[in-house]
């Protein structure tokens, strides 16, 4: 099993013991993944033992205070490495630069197009690349356990390039500083591209993705912060790996954690929905992306 593999299988662990989703369900998605019974009973055993903060989470709701202004998205297509790859683009008014967007193990949903179309409102124009567009798209699978299932056969190397490709499309499109934003399987994909030596990017903004094994981040020269919630206690096992491929690197950094908040707390969609930690959340990380032109600054007197 690859590392991402095992992620996205540990992913539905996480949901059985959060409630959810239901064990049969669980085994359901895990046998899509290619698990055997044996093996998928074990890993939901293992997650159903271990202690949960389940009587802290915190399950919020969307509501007025937190509706959330979006520019609309237009869907797009461009070349990549392989074949044509697909997209959600937003452009903003007055775009002060451009960030890719990487989704979840849930494919380009309407949730992660929503996030583009904040950016885009927030004067970031964003493409909202499908990692799923050499099979069709997310939009040609039946449900999110057939996405999950899908990301987690794909060869890792493959979303390196693809990524890298989006990087070169958002740069023509976008052609002011550069970042880019993930969420949960995305948020490790973000320092899955940082690793790969990707240095258009002037910042980068990972929430509670998993940190790559082996991770090195000497080619990058984002400045990277790192969104975590307190209570997500299998990403934030990475977190020591990213904050030391960070430092060694000599990139400048901040690792947030917001000690109420469960892995997925951003998305409005979800059952871990956090209200208050995301509206900060994403206050910070507009921000982080404001003084990207500081940062590089800093990273050239540095030299």
């Amino acid at each position: 099993m690859t590392e991402i593999q095992k992620y996205l299988a540990e992913e539905v662990a996480e949901d059985l013991a959060d409630g959810i989703i239901t064990r049969r369900e669980a085994m359901r998605r895990l046998g899509l993944m290619g698990l055997s019974a044996s093996a998928a009973a074990a890993l939901l055993a293992t997650f159903s033992s271990a202690p949960a903060p389940a009587a802290t989470r915190r399950r919020g709701r969307r509501d007025a205070e937190t509706e959330w202004a979006a520019v609309a998205t237009d869907a797009i297509t461009f070349a990549g490495p392989r074949g044509v790859l697909m997209a959600a683009w937003a452009a903003a008014e007055r775009p002060r630069g451009g960030v890719l967007v990487i989704h979840e193990n849930r494919g380009l949903t309407d949730h992660i197009r929503g996030v583009a179309g904040r950016l885009a409102a927030s004067g970031y124009s964003a493409l909202a690349l499908d990692l799923l567009s050499e099979e069709g798209g997310t939009g040609a699978f039946p449900g999110e356990a057939e996405v999950a299932a899908a990301l987690a056969g794909i060869d890792p190397a493959r979303f390196d390039a693809d990524m890298q490709a989006a990087v070169t499309e958002l740069a023509r499109r976008a052609p002011r500083k550069l970042a880019a934003i993930g969420f949960c399987f995305g948020g490790g994909m973000v320092w899955r591209l940082l690793a790969a030596g990707e240095r258009r990017l002037a910042a980068a903004a990972p929430f509670y993705g998993p940190f790559p094994e082996g991770g090195d981040l000497d080619g990058s020269r984002a400045a990277v912060l790192g969104v975590y919630g307190g209570l997500d206690a299998r990403v934030n096992a990475s977190q020591p790996a990213a904050k030391a491929a960070l430092e060694a690197a000599g990139l400048e950094h901040r690792l947030l954690t917001f000690t109420d908040a469960d892995h997925a707390f951003f998305n409005d969609t979800g059952a871990r929905f956090n209200p208050p930690a995301a509206a900060e959340a994403w206050r910070r990380t507009l921000d982080w992306f404001d003084a990207s032109d500081d940062h590089d600054k800093g990273r050239r007197r540095d030299r």
